[in-house]
């Protein structure tokens, strides 16, 4: 699969970093999340619904990591919106820590998944650090399992912070974290 778009980051491993149609390889990008995040058929197909609305959203956009053609990882996101269902949830919890203000003017990264074979080889750092790059917004937040985790290690490493713990999405069977980053992230 060639991705679509202008520039593409080669990297090592012969991984490709570059911009993403991802409705149309929503089924591909959802393979990888399921792998990675361990969902199964029912909630692939309930998030496949999220991602293409999301994809309709002002602002959302995406990038995918190739490697001999094949989609290994990916990421999106878009400009924070407090009417989008993510906000509205979270809100309470960032105002109970006097963060709510990281709702606006912040780029959400909704998604980053990369197939658990082609991790530790630094895909996410490039997927996440490349999509922010471009952002408009003077920051960038995220939500991730509320463990210590390497991805929250990789967050942390880039400059995110907890802004607020212990958060319940209605259907997630654990916790999250809030965490917020200046923009641009921080680099090693």
């Amino acid at each position: 699969m060639r991705l679509p778009g202008h520039a593409h980051r080669r990297h090592p491993d012969d991984i490709v970093i570059g911009p993403l149609d991802l409705s149309a390889h929503v089924d591909e990008a959802l393979a990888v999340q399921a792998v990675a995040f361990g969902l199964g058929p029912d909630e692939v197909a309930v998030r496949r619904q999220i991602v293409l609305r999301h994809m309709t959203y002002p602002g959302a956009r995406a990038l995918g990591a190739t490697a001999a053609g094949l989609l290994v990882g990916f990421i999106y996101g878009m400009p924070n919106d407090r009417g989008h269902w993510w906000s509205t949830v979270v809100e309470p919890y960032l105002r109970a820590q006097g963060h709510d203000d990281w709702l606006d003017g912040s780029f959400v990264i909704t998604e980053l998944h990369v197939h658990p074979g082609y991790q530790n080889r630094g895909v996410g750092r490039s997927l996440i650090t490349t999509i922010t790059d471009s952002a408009l917004e003077p920051r960038s937040i995220l939500s991730a399992i509320d463990v210590e985790s390497p991805a929250r290690g990789l967050y942390r490493s880039l400059g995110y912070q907890d802004l607020a713990r212990q958060v319940l999405f209605p259907s997630a069977p654990k916790p999250y974290a809030v965490m917020g980053a200046p923009l641009p992230l921080r680099r090693r």
